[in-house]
């Protein structure tokens, strides 16, 4: 029902969903939402038990959504291959200036297709990765 609002809503500029255990199904749904929502600016979906096939689904989004500036999905179990996902809609994505990742266990894989992504993002301003057990690869390559 939420999803379903947020596809025609055209004053709602933040959503905090933080802690609602929406896992991918309400991940899922939400990025759907976002595909055609053109006013939505900020999006929390912290600690919801979101997973790769979640984060698969929003990185999709990303892709194609204009106006979404800030992503929160600390605390949540995207892994690294979630956190690839969402490095492909990097490449794409012109507008998302802070991605908060933390907690979310994408190891060195995650972390390389990230910085991989940062290579040709030009507008991704603030970047938090804290907690993701990114060892010397993955600091290294986000270092490069």
């Amino acid at each position: 029902a939420l999803a379903d609002a947020l596809k025609g809503n055209r004053v709602l500029t933040t959503l905090n969903l933080h802690t609602n255990n929406i896992q991918d199904r309400g991940a899922i749904a939400l990025a759907d939402a976002l595909k055609g929502n053109r006013v939505l600016t900020t999006l929390s979906l912290s600690f919801n038990n979101i997973g790769p096939d979640g984060a698969k689904a929003l990185a999709d989004a990303l892709s194609v959504n204009g106006v979404l500036t800030a992503l929160h999905l600390s605390r949540n179990s995207i892994g690294p291959d979630g956190a690839k996902s969402i490095a492909e809609a990097l490449k794409v994505n012109g507008v998302l200036t802070t991605l908060d990742l933390e907690g979310n266990d994408i190891k060195n894989a995650g972390a390389i297709a990230i910085a991989e992504a940062l290579k040709g993002n030009r507008v991704l301003t603030t970047l938090n990765l804290h907690t993701n057990n990114i060892q010397d690869r993955g600091a290294i390559a986000l270092a490069d």
